[in-house]
């Protein structure tokens, strides 16, 4: 009778089971680090861009009176220009892409500013405006779009209009 021989044959093929198991799960949790890193930068890419045209969308649509939302000119960047009335006086909120960022600059007309004097709201490889027809405002942020149709058409005809 040899019982001793089989039990070590036994422990060895049950040993060798296990290490092959763990390495099984190993293999498995490090696939599944690599997915999820991937998707989180991924979504980390986009997501200033996205954020940022958000923002814009949310902009034209809270300050959007007929002929007050155009595309223009501040200090050499595209701008986008939501003009508003309060009282007498018109204020104008200036967004444009500056250094990495996406700014906002809110201001009494005929006051001068520089692009530096906004405050940044989000950062962003870029952002632009492209004055499309039918009154609709192409706005991209790095590899996004989105056409936004503002209320009052007409005052894209402004396109022209230089900030101070």
């Amino acid at each position: 009778m040899k019982p001793a021989r089989d039990g070590k044959a036994g422990t060895s093929a049950a040993l060798m089971v296990f290490c092959v198991f763990t390495m099984s799960v190993l293999t498995v949790l490090m696939l599944g680090v690599g997915a999820y890193r991937n998707m989180t930068d991924l979504t980390r890419e986009g997501y200033g861009e996205r954020v940022g045209l958000a923002y814009v969308w949310t902009k034209i649509k809270n300050g959007d009176d007929a002929g007050m939302v155009y595309v223009t000119d501040f200090s050499g960047l595209p701008a986008l220009c939501i003009d508003e009335l309060f009282g007498d006086a018109l204020y104008r909120t200036m967004i444009y892409h500056y250094e990495g960022r996406i700014y906002e600059l809110f201001f009494e007309e005929g006051l001068e500013f520089a692009p530096g004097d906004g405050v940044p709201v989000i950062g962003s490889e870029s952002l632009a405006f492209e004055v499309q027809g039918a009154g609709l405002i192409r706005v991209s942020a790095g590899y996004e779009s989105v056409l936004i149709s503002p209320r009052g058409g007409a005052g894209i005809a402004r396109a022209g209009r230089a900030a101070r």
